[in-house]
């Protein structure tokens, strides 16, 4: 436990980065969604929800890599994308197609919900601490 609230700016850097790539599918629709997914995107509209959800999942990755180097602000960043991702778990494990097709995404997503959720616990116990 102690190891994640040591490093955890280095563990916020690299989800963010990590999750920024996703800026691809605002780019790249059809080819982010097939390497994510396993699947395209079929028309207009569905081309432009999933630019949407590019933009989106990429401002969640700008969002922890700030919180990286600001420690005041990483709660709230880490609620915000802790949600985002456990949406995006419950989501895709919702949908068996795309189950085995998401596996990576899912295990770097859990394992990034279950750091952040350590963190929170952690400093909040340090923060009961100090205020007692």
């Amino acid at each position: 436990m102690e190891f994640v609230v040591t490093q955890f700016k280095w563990i916020m850097l690299i989800g963010g980065v990590v999750t920024l790539t996703m800026l691809q599918a605002a780019i790249a629709p059809r080819a982010a969604l097939r390497s994510l997914l396993g699947d395209e995107p079929q028309g207009p509209l569905a081309l432009l929800l999933a630019r949407n959800w590019g933009v989106l999942i990429a401002l969640t990755g700008a969002m922890l890599i700030w919180g990286a180097f600001h420690p005041e602000v990483r709660p709230l960043v880490l609620i915000v994308a802790g949600t985002s991702k456990l949406a995006f778990i419950g989501l895709v494990l919702s949908h068996a197609p795309f189950r085995r097709k998401a596996v990576v995404p899912l295990l770097i997503d859990a394992t990034l919900v279950a750091m952040f959720a350590i963190y929170l616990v952690e400093i909040s116990g340090n923060f009961q601490l100090k205020t007692l």
